[in-house]
């Protein structure tokens, strides 16, 4: 074959199919970023969650680039029907082979869709407890209150109780304290209830409990259940007790510690 049928046959059909599958490709890919910028500004004007925007533009993203890519091998005279058959038994065939992942897949398109916790939430998941940091294609990612990063498995999390501590505004501070049966009941529930009193960050409704609650092996144990704004829990908890063991010192009231009786009969 000369020079010039070598160029007419093979060089130049096949330099303008090549050509076109670049065009084909650099051009699809932009109207991929574009459509996936657009998207992107109609949900967040929608004032979508953004994990969930993230989610689907991912999704959106990865679709669209399918087809760009058939649409070049197409044009380059691939058979696109035995590609696209091939890509389906790769994928049963890797679908088989990551059964693990494909469930944390479908639990983190459940945990996106359904939102029991977002994005900053303080939650307690498969036995860990922190902030909501990311929710991904198959791992939940959370920081501890000691900032430590944990990376929870969206099965674990999804397959398990989920409790979300920033679901509400207010939250019910669950105290207990005990005092020794010899002690003043009257005079201990009054001190609990003017340091419940007294603290502003305390809200008036729901109204605080302070109730006996329980007579114990070693003590006298009071309720006490005040209600306060999520952010203001664990100070509250915290200046309770402090308050509480203050207070009862200077009124002269045990806390005891746990003790037996023992009665020890003499024989004759």
């Amino acid at each position: 074959m000369d020079t010039s049928n070598l160029l007419e046959t093979i060089i130049i059909p096949w330099g303008i199919k090549i050509a076109l599958a670049l065009a084909i490709f650099i051009v699809g890919r932009m109207v991929v970023a574009l459509v996936v910028r657009v998207a992107s500004k109609f949900m967040l004007s929608r004032k979508m969650d953004e994990i969930l925007v993230k989610f689907l533009l991912s999704i959106l993203r990865w679709v669209l680039l399918l087809f760009v890519i058939i649409a070049a091998l197409s044009q380059l005279g691939v058979d696109t029907t035995s590609l696209v058959a091939l890509l389906g038994a790769a994928g049963l065939a890797i679908g088989l082979s990551l059964q693990s992942s494909l469930s944390n897949f479908a639990s983190g398109v459940m945990l996106i869709v359904f939102r029991p916790f977002t994005k900053g939430n303080f939650v307690e998941v498969a036995g860990v407890s922190g902030s909501v940091d990311a929710i991904g294609i198959f791992t939940t990612t959370l920081t501890t209150p000691d900032n430590k990063e944990v990376i929870v498995p969206n099965g674990a999390v999804y397959s398990n109780a989920i409790t979300n501590y920033s679901a509400r505004p207010t939250r019910r501070v669950d105290m207990v304290f005990g005092i020794g049966y010899d002690d003043d009941i009257k005079k201990a529930k009054e001190l609990l209830e003017q340091i419940v009193a007294g603290d502003d960050r305390i809200l008036p409704e729901p109204a605080p409990v302070v109730a006996l609650g329980e007579l114990g092996d070693s003590s006298v144990n009071f309720l006490v259940r005040p209600w306060v704004n999520a952010a203001d829990y664990w100070a509250v908890m915290w200046d309770t007790t402090e308050a509480v063991k203050l207070k009862f010192d200077e009124a002269g009231i045990s806390i005891p510690y746990p003790q037996m009786d023992v009665h020890l009969a003499k024989s004759e």
